[in-house]
């Protein structure tokens, strides 16, 4: 079986194992708040790879002045390396966006640290003028303890049982 993408980038094998148990699961408005309090607006956990997709699309990064406001870039456009506070498109998919449209808001795994277990990163509005992406969690993994979902019972690499919807089958 080979292992499912977004935008070229695999998807981790933990994502995959939560998904497939229905164990990646939003714990709450008001306790996704507490782990990362600037993440001021809701939002909704992404449990398909079409919809990471569709939701990575980045086409804001393609229009200079929409670029600057949200802190986006293509890094293969660019000569120089981009790091923090912006999010570099070509390494980078949603696995949570804003629920209500408009909010602009979003978490999102950056390969840019690695393509095993990529860095966890949302978007602040703080200054509300400007997104800046800041970092939540070094690893995927570790965002995974920060929740407190861990999938105990899951070896990595292995194929557990299917979600429901998830897009993500066991052939």
């Amino acid at each position: 079986m080979s292992r499912p993408t977004v935008n070229g980038l695999l998807i981790p094998d933990l994502l995959v194992a939560l998904i497939r148990r229905c164990q990646w699961v939003h714990l709450g408005d008001a306790r996704l708040r507490e782990l990362i309090p600037f993440l001021v607006d809701p939002v909704d956990f992404l449990t398909a790879p079409e919809a990471m997709a569709r939701e990575s699309s980045w086409h804001l990064a393609d229009d200079p002045r929409l670029s600057a406001v949200f802190h986006l870039v293509r890094g293969g456009r660019v000569p120089e390396p981009v790091e923090l506070p912006w999010l570099d498109a070509d390494r980078a998919f949603f696995v949570a966006v804003n629920r209500w449209p408009g909010d602009d808001v979003g978490i999102a795994l950056d390969y840019r640290t690695g393509s095993d277990d990529p860095r966890v990163i949302a978007g602040d509005w703080g200054s509300g003028q400007r997104c800046v992406w800041r970092e939540v969690a070094a690893t995927f993994s570790g965002f995974v303890r920060l929740l407190g979902l861990e999938c105990h019972d899951a070896e990595p690499g292995a194929a557990p049982g299917p979600a429901r919807d998830s897009g993500f089958g066991t052939s």
